[in-house]
């Protein structure tokens, strides 16, 4: 497990060279070469002297000092815990097995040969269940014989090759063992392609000593990467997805954490006398790198702890780097873990729970806490200060007439619920404030965050509070205001009846209320789908419908925000007249802020490039306005069970331009915006929301248009 030693200059040529690079032959070029030749020439030679590790952790060595603080981590985390969450519940059907267990570092005394050559089986045996298993459940075509097209091997340094461990140790290669890659099948290279190595794992000893890996293994990390970036891009493999991101495992015999870097390597410098210069200049000015705690993954009988945080991020590591090679799953992640709440459902019946759990959702959707009708062997006595609840039965049920308090800053506001709406996923409320019953907003309720074992809905709960307060906060600071977008009128806790006991260092107390988030947010009005549904949206609305949600978009575009859940539920129509209303763009829970947000899938209104690449284009919300208004219009909602299939109907409505024929029998402005953004779809170019505002514009009733130019200009 030492680091990787130097290679020799001899090395890289001939037979014994790294297995991505061909031999360039000798003697002098002929200089009718062209140009792109020379320069791949050059690139090649470069990633050939690219084989010191250390040498380049050296030159990184201030750069790491200096982004590295007392006080804050130096680099970000390669993924949120909503969705390590989210991921969790994905895997909670699927199964891992590892059948040679990793060996403790306390009987590494007198034996460590052994118990090296153990643990190198042990990460090769380990990645080969979480890969078999995350392409059996995500990608696998349930066909029983077809093989696995990836396979697991390990590195040896002298030539850069990958051996089978068993083999390499038998071979008495096992001191130059110093990674374990998983690699795309490939039988005219049985040594492994870098350019087909979907990631790597390190196996150092004391990785678990420290929450981050230290300087030294960081740069090893960093060098392995590089390298393979720089493969990839030589390599002639075709890879599904962004070849621009590559996952580096750091891994001992407990521990483990994942390390990764993302660059465009064409902005690297390839000057072939200062290599190990132009990486580090690279490395520091024009990659992102991310590195997650060091977590446990190996239990102290050397078995994975599969369901736990450590061999999660690196399980989820492994399911993107799949998702290079083999491009969007056949099950995404939120349909396996849509399937979290019937488990759950299923399992309170197998406990014979049923209606008397302790804490249910009753058919209004409302909240109930209840005991069990049974006595118990052990009864609670409440405390004589919390007497004032209801002891026979906690009740949290929002209904017309409820009044809820929210703790907000110092003082507590009283909002009375006045209607309980329903967005097609989860219930919201419209409420009116205590001290002015004339004023009405939406009111949404978020999970309690104590929940020990949160169902799926809670997410989508997180999402429509505790994440939509945050894009509403980050839009009101950055001086973001429009009559077609949300405004936050209040957010908080709920103030619950009683005496709270909150223990003094945080948390919460044991009343089912204390600190269930709360979102105030207004104008109110009456959803697209309701109106689709009493048959109340005609072409007008609809042309109105896109100017309004497209002022929306370009409002938020400008300060960088991209919606990401467009549709009929998430828009209402809003006004203080029958005459001159207007539609406002609600539901920013899944909104982009920054690169890393994912947008929330939707098979009849995502986009093309959110479906295939899990991220937003620049046209991206754009469709999926189109997709809302064909629907909206008339438009046959086809029958959709998969991504795969949900690609299949865009593609085939597209081209057949089923969609502008629609759309073009409401009105021909709303066909032309269909074509424009058919024409931008999975397009780096961004829409040019102006002369689109200004074109729908023209195209409301004359009385009407007036008044929009009125209300523009206030």
């Amino acid at each position: 497990m030492a680091p990787v030693p130097p290679r020799r200059a001899s090395d890289s040529e001939g037979a014994g060279g790294s297995p991505d690079i061909e031999s360039i032959g000798s003697g002098t070029r002929r200089s009718s070469i062209p140009s792109f030749r020379k320069s791949q020439h050059r690139q090649r030679e470069f990633l050939d002297r690219l084989v010191d590790c250390e040498t380049l952790t050296s030159h990184l060595g201030d750069w790491f000092e200096s982004v590295s603080g007392p006080k804050r981590p130096a680099f970000d985390v390669p993924f949120e815990l909503i969705d390590l969450q989210k991921f969790d519940y994905a895997l909670e059907g699927v199964s891992f097995q590892q059948l040679i267990r990793m060996p403790s570092a306390v009987y590494a005394s007198s034996t460590s040969d052994a118990v090296e050559a153990t643990a190198f089986l042990a990460v090769e045996d380990f990645l080969h269940a979480g890969v078999k298993g995350l392409w059996e459940a995500f990608w696998s075509q349930d066909e029983e014989d077809a093989p696995l097209p990836f396979s697991v091997a390990c590195l040896y340094s002298e030539n850069l090759k990958f051996y089978q461990a068993e083999k390499a140790i038998a071979n008495g290669k096992l001191p130059g063992l110093c990674a374990t890659g998983v690699l795309v099948n490939n039988p005219r290279h049985p040594h492994g392609k870098w350019d087909q190595i979907l990631e790597l794992a390190l196996l150092r000893p004391d990785i678990g000593n420290d929450p981050q890996p230290s300087h030294a293994v960081l740069g090893e990390a960093i060098f392995y990467a590089l390298r393979l970036l720089l493969s990839r891009k030589l390599g002639s493999f075709q890879s599904a997805e962004s070849v621009d991101i590559v996952f580096v495992l750091l891994v001992d015999s407990q521990y483990g954490g994942v390390v990764k870097v993302e660059g465009d390597v064409n902005r690297l410098e390839f000057d072939v006398n200062n290599v190990y210069e132009s990486c580090a200049d690279w490395i520091k000015s024009h990659s992102r790198i991310s590195v997650s705690p060091i977590d446990r993954i190996w239990n102290k009988l050397g078995n994975a702890n599969w369901g736990d945080i450590g061999a999660l991020q690196v399980l989820f590591a492994t399911f993107h780097s799949i998702m290079q090679f083999a491009g969007m799953p056949k099950h995404s992640i939120e349909d396996l873990a849509a399937d979290h709440s019937s488990r759950l459902q299923a399992r309170r019946i197998e406990r014979q729970l049923g209606d008397r759990d302790t804490a249910r959702v009753n058919g209004n959707g409302a909240f109930r806490y209840q005991q069990r009708s049974m006595e118990p062997e052990i009864v609670e006595v409440l405390d004589a200060s919390v007497n004032n609840i209801e002891s026979e039965e906690l009740v949290m049920k929002l209904e017309n007439g409820s009044v809820l308090w929210l703790e907000d800053t110092d003082q507590q506001k009283g909002y009375q619920i006045d209607g309980v709406l329903f967005n097609g996923e989860l219930q919201y409320y419209l409420a009116s404030p205590v001290e002015d019953p004339s004023r009405s907003y939406f009111l949404y309720v978020g999970s309690h965050p104590s929940q020990l074992e949160p169902a799926w809905e809670d997410m989508k709960l997180w999402y429509q509070v505790q994440r939509q307060t945050k894009v509403l906060t980050i839009m009101r600071q950055k001086g973001v205001s429009s009559k077609y977008l949300p405004d936050l009128a209040a957010s908080g806790r709920i103030a619950h009846p009683g005496q709270c006991r909150k223990p003094s260092s945080g948390g919460n107390c044991d009343h089912p209320w204390c600190s269930t988030p709360i979102l105030v947010t207004s104008p109110v009005g009456e959803s697209v789908a309701d109106m689709i549904m009493s048959g109340r949206f005609g072409p007008e609305e609809a042309i109105r419908c896109c100017h309004d949600c497209l002022s929306a978009l370009s409002t938020a575009a400008s300060v960088g925000i991209r919606h990401g859940d467009i549709r009929p539920e998430n828009i209402i129509r809003s006004g203080s007249t029958r005459q001159h209303p207007h539609f406002v763009l609600i539901g920013w829970g899944h909104a982009i802020l920054e690169e890393r947000d994912r947008p929330a899938m939707n098979l009849h209104f995502s986009s093309t490039y959110a479906l295939q690449e899990g991220k937003l284009c620049s046209a991206s919300d754009s469709e999926s306005l189109v997709y809302m208004l064909y629907f909206s219009s008339g438009g046959p909602l086809p029958d959709l069970d998969s991504v795969e299939g949900a690609l299949q109907w865009r593609e085939t409505a597209w081209s057949r331009r089923l969609i502008q024929q629609k759309l073009g029998d409401v009105s021909t402005v709303l066909k032309a915006f269909a074509d424009y953004v058919d024409s931008l779809c999975g397009t780096p170019y961004p829409i040019d929301y102006d002369i689109w505002i200004r074109r729908l514009r023209r195209n409301f009733q004359d009385d009407d248009h007036g008044k929009e130019i009125e209300s523009s200009s206030s």
